[in-house]
């Protein structure tokens, strides 16, 4: 009877089997995309220009990459399951090995018997992410695909995305809390277990099985997806979207300490709150979409996040209470874009008539979308707040005007045009 009552709990966790390794891909891209550039320039004194432009460069280089990484990854997967594992358990040491340079770059540093300053740490932070930006893309891309792989209805994939992406606000939860509190060694001993433990749960997820021919021709079978219209159109909005929301990821912690001048302590309550209301949305997302349909959801979503943010820019010293408040609802409209985006992209790849042999292809070109979101942001938004005469650190009006400005203004006129650019281009992007 036990045994009877644990194999069906084990068979119910089938998509936390799957979608486990989101937890600690999440878990790096918070300390990298939001956190990082503030350590670097409190603790070593890494100018932000040098800063942003490292993440933009080292970024836009390694989204180059992805198109072909997804293509291998399809190569993987064709070659069967313990193939993909293989693959997988290599890339996770390799993602755990840059990931522990980039926080411990004076442990690196006195290795090679260098002295830690802003010349040495740079060039030791560069390589570093190569190392983990490569680790985490290949990952992300097999994650991705093998959920799109899965098949499914739009309410079938909408649950897998959603499962995927809870357990990756999970991740930017833990993150969120246990990086202002654990030491650094602390955290690479944390992010090390979590992809052990990703791994082994990978071999008892459910495997994709597909038919051996997808229905189309040689020659159509090899279109690229950006030569697919109906992808380019989901593109558009996705990137708009995305770096409307890189923008205020990348200065949060700016926003933070300097215009609010919150206590220590509040950048992991509000980031907490931030991520937790979107997990806790994510089923009130699902119930939306089977209700109304995931563009509609999506249209929703970006609503409510312009009507929130917008308060942003009437936040004074000291109005804690306030932006807890906007964390805790931006969060909730976070929820849609964590749920649509890759549900209508499966249903791209469905009605392309590329399921089962291209999905790492698609995602490929998706991921070079949202890491060109982040080198953006941060390549601009940095360099343009120094030009603009911000200083963190520093409370002069006109750095804090152009701090409030390009957190809370910017942001939603991107998520407006994103939600404009949704609208003109619904009847392309029908779900069915």
């Amino acid at each position: 009877m036990t045994n009877s009552w644990l194999t069906s709990v084990w068979r119910k966790m089938a998509w936390l089997r799957l979608s486990w390794m989101a937890m600690p891909l999440a878990f790096v891209s918070l300390p990298l995309y939001v956190m990082l550039p503030h350590r670097y320039a409190t603790a070593w004194g890494v100018p932000l220009a040098s800063l942003g432009a490292l993440l933009l460069t080292v970024r836009a280089l390694d989204a180059l990459l992805d198109p072909w990484l997804g293509a291998r990854c399809d190569g993987w997967f064709a070659h069967g399951m313990p193939k993909v594992l293989e693959r997988t358990g290599m890339l996770c040491g390799l993602l755990a090995l840059g990931f522990a340079g980039l926080w411990l770059p004076d442990v690196g540093l006195g290795l090679l018997g260098l002295a830690v300053t802003p010349a040495t740490v740079l060039p030791m932070a560069a390589v570093c992410l190569v190392l983990a930006y490569l680790g985490a893309t290949c990952l992300n891309l097999t994650l991705q695909s093998w959920g799109t792989r899965l098949g499914g209805h739009t309410l079938q994939q909408s649950r897998i995305v959603a499962w995927r992406e809870g357990l990756g606000l999970l991740g930017v939860v833990l993150a969120s809390v246990l990086t202002p509190w654990l030491d650094a060694q602390a955290l690479v001993v944390v992010l090390t277990l979590a992809l052990a433990l990703g791994g082994w749960l990978w071999r008892a997820a459910p495997f994709p099985v597909h038919p051996p021919h997808n229905g189309l021709g040689v020659s159509d079978s090899e279109i690229s997806p950006m030569q697919r219209p109906v992808f380019r159109a989901l593109l558009q909005v996705f990137v708009l979207n995305g770096i409307a929301s890189a923008v205020p990821a990348t200065l949060v912690m700016f926003f933070i300490q300097d215009q609010l001048q919150a206590p220590s302590g509040y950048e992991a309550r509000y980031l907490g709150a931030y991520f937790v209301a979107a997990a806790v949305s994510l089923p009130l997302w699902l119930w939306v979409v089977r209700r109304v349909g995931l563009l509609r959801a999506w249209g929703m979503g970006m609503a409510l996040a312009m009507g929130v943010f917008m308060w942003t820019v009437g936040l004074e010293a000291g109005d804690l209470l306030g932006f807890g408040v906007i964390c805790a609802l931006s969060g909730l409209a976070l929820g849609a874009d964590l749920v649509v985006p890759g549900a209508l992209l499966t249903g791209v790849i469905q009605r392309a008539g590329d399921s089962g042999t291209r999905e790492g292809r698609y995602l490929g070109w998706w991921q070079v979308a949202t890491k060109l979101n982040l080198a953006v942001a941060a390549g601009l938004s940095l360099p343009a707040l120094q030009l603009l005469g911000y200083t963190p650190g520093a409370h002069n009006a006109s750095g804090l005007w152009a701090l409030t400005l390009a957190y809370g203004v910017l942001p939603c006129g991107l998520k407006f045009l994103a939600a404009w650019r949704l609208w003109t281009l619904r009847h392309v992007l029908q779900e069915n």
